[in-house]
């Protein structure tokens, strides 16, 4: 195996290039599992999904299934979806791969539902929101080796996760000896704290099955290089070069300028910059309509609608930064009329976020004061050319008046995914393809605007021992 510690500098702005197998070899893609998916913090869900006890949500990954559960009002436990007898899931679902089998697994994005004991409907074994074993039939049978009733061995518990919580996430690990989440995801989650993404809920949460690697789904959002080429309505907006840098494993994306390379522009995220050239009251109003109606996301309601009002509201000629504090202290007070209170965020720790933030190895997104769109990506089952792409969206509603929402599986279908999601999901199959190509020798990554990816590589060849990173010749 390759060792990937002495190639490049830690800042990434080497001219690097790097192999396809991370994308195309299925021996690749059955090594994931050991080396990368079974020792990393992985987001697994929300905490509004587990209100009461007994709740329950599922988790897959490769083969894992991780079952996690509210076993108190205040604490959740997570353990591996099987039963320790003969290996039956205890709660069956299809996503991340594989045959569906049996009625039992539909195809859902994963399994929910409220129990207090989870039994295997192979032998009835049965177990406690604990883990621990409640009924074991006939347990005498194996003449004390299992334990009593009341005092069954450990050999008969579910085989425990470590799960945590950040930012009203919730995260898992399958290695019990892994360090805190807290310190895994550092600096983004002191970078996003002040956004209180705990206090966000689902707005909309749509996933499907693409014929690509994970990978190259999760990248097509890793970066803003791409808008040029792939989002080119967007260009009148203004100038999306941007600076990428590593944060460790993560990675972060924000505005920059080519005269000055002025990472301080980061403060100009989707929301917090005036909207290109010519009149800016004319000119945010278009683009956050043409946001919500072409993304439905990185933008709010309150904001779209109070960003129309601004060529009636101010009058021709009001400076770009007056336009901008005008709409945001209206979308403001109107929220807070409405219920919904803005976090204190200073222009400083908008900065210091940026526009886009990546937790290695499968989550991107785009954080906002009252709002986030957010892309998870897993494989599907062991497939290099299938993954399981989700795309979600956060606001803040007002207490009482959260929505409900499920799951919504989306084809990969470009007229059935909001518009700049399906020109993203446009390069997907063709780079997929592309990789195959005798032709291609490699990839190219921009070294100032495409660190982000690249970093991802380096972390992977860091797990997985191959598929390291070169200078570019």
């Amino acid at each position: 195996m390759n060792k990937p510690e002495t190639i490049i500098s830690d800042d990434l702005s080497e001219a690097l290039t790097y192999p396809v197998e991370a994308f195309i070899s299925r021996e690749y893609a059955e090594a994931e599992p050991e080396r990368l998916w079974s020792k990393v913090w992985q987001q697994a869900g929300r905490v509004e999904e587990l209100k009461e006890v007994g709740d329950y949500i599922t988790y897959n990954i490769c083969h894992d299934s991780i079952l996690i559960v509210r076993d108190t009002p205040t604490t959740l436990k997570a353990f591996h979806n099987v039963c320790p007898h003969r290996g039956r899931r205890l709660v069956g679902n299809n996503t991340g791969g594989g045959p569906k089998t049996v009625a039992q697994d539909t195809g859902a994005h994963s399994a929910r539902g409220n129990k207090l004991k989870f039994g295997c409907n192979y032998h009835a074994w049965t177990f406690g929101l604990d883990g621990d074993a409640t009924y074991i039939p006939d347990s005498e049978d194996w003449n004390g080796a299992l334990g009593s009733p009341g005092s069954y061995s450990a050999c008969t518990s579910l085989t425990p996760v470590q799960v945590d919580t950040w930012g009203g996430w919730i995260w898992i690990n399958m290695d019990l000896d892994a360090g805190p989440l807290r310190e895994y995801l550092e600096p983004i989650a002191t970078l996003i704290d002040p956004f209180e993404f705990d206090k966000m809920r689902y707005r909309f949460r749509f996933w499907g099955i693409f014929d690509c690697n994970w990978k190259v789904a999760l990248e097509a959002f890793l970066e803003p290089y791409h808008v040029q080429g792939t989002h080119p309505q967007l260009i009148k907006y203004g100038d999306f070069y941007s600076f990428s840098k590593a944060f460790g494993l993560h990675g972060q994306t924000g505005f920059d300028s080519k005269a000055h390379r002025d990472e301080g522009s980061a403060v100009e995220t989707s929301v917090h910059r005036a909207a290109g050239e010519g009149d800016p009251r004319q000119t945010i109003a278009q683009m956050q309509l043409e946001y919500w109606e072409t993304i439905g996301a990185s933008t709010s309601e309150t904001l779209v609608k109070t960003a129309q009002r601004l060529p009636e509201e101010l009058p021709e000629g009001t400076p770009a930064a007056e336009v901008h504090k005008y709409w945001l202290d209206t979308a403001k007070r109107i929220d807070a009329e409405r219920g919904v209170t803005w976090p204190e965020i200073s222009d400083a720790q908008m900065a210091a976020a940026g526009l886009a933030l990546s937790i290695f190895p499968n989550m991107n997104f785009i954080p906002g004061p009252t709002f986030a769109l957010a892309y998870r990506v897993r494989p599907y089952g062991t497939d290099p050319d299938k993954c399981v792409f989700e795309a979600v969206a956060l606001d803040r509603f007002p207490e009482g008046e959260e929505p409900e929402t499920e799951w919504t599986y989306v084809e990969q279908d470009l007229d059935k995914w909001p518009y700049v999601i399906a020109q993203d999901i446009s390069n997907m199959v063709e780079v997929q393809r592309g990789y195959k190509s005798r032709g291609f020798r490699g990839n190219l990554p921009n070294p100032w605007q495409e660190r982000k990816v690249t970093n991802l590589h380096r972390g992977l060849a860091k797990y997985m021992g191959t598929g390291v990173l070169k200078p570019l010749d």
